[in-house]
């Protein structure tokens, strides 16, 4: 069986096309599989590096929930608790009282608490006057109210000599939480 030249040229011809139709659609073929592989590696690389970022801000969020749940202990220490309003007054004075007792101060007078309550806090505020003999001892007395636990803020300060006695009155601010003591009050 022999071929003719002209079948020659023809088969030459159909593999010319055939190698052409390969290379026309086989080629973008290779290309867009080349493409697909290459934006996957791409896609995965992102991934990886934002799992690594997630990973690493974790550590941060961490550390700052740490610090976050230590100021909100520290806060815990610096309020008053109560069931009501009235007892907390009365636990701000008892222990403002208390503070200037231990200091060697006495409480000549105390005026009634007055309160304000905004967005879930209640700031009571009390005043209370004062005489002692030692100058020193009202120093003292400041700097107990400075680390009070519950913390006690002093607002108004004044003092005065006459002979040998100090005399002298104070205002102090506690704060409370007000969740939970209006319900407590309505009960009452």
């Amino acid at each position: 069986m022999q071929i003719s030249r002209r079948e020659k040229t023809i088969l030459t011809l159909a593999g010319v096309v055939a190698v052409f139709f390969v290379i026309t659609s086989a080629l973008p073929a290779v290309q867009g599989l080349y493409q697909r592989r290459a934006e996957t590696i791409e896609d995965i690389n992102l991934q990886i590096d934002r799992e690594r970022r997630l990973f690493d801000e974790s550590l941060t969020w961490r550390s700052r929930r740490a610090e976050v749940e230590s100021m909100v202990a520290a806060l815990d220490e610096q309020i008053f608790t109560g069931q009501t309003l009235p007892i907390i007054e009365a636990n701000i004075q008892r222990a403002l009282t208390q503070h200037a007792r231990d200091s060697q101060i006495s409480v000549t007078s105390t005026r009634l608490a007055e309160r304000l309550q905004t967005e879930g806090w209640v700031m009571v505020r009390q005043e209370m006057a004062y005489r002692t003999t030692d100058a020193a001892n009202t120093i003292r007395f400041l700097q107990s109210l400075d680390e009070s636990q519950p913390r006690l803020w002093v607002t108004d300060f004044s003092l005065d000599r006459a002979r040998n006695q100090f005399t002298g009155s104070i205002t102090v601010v506690g704060f409370a939480r007000s969740e939970g003591l209006l319900a407590a009050q309505a009960r009452t």
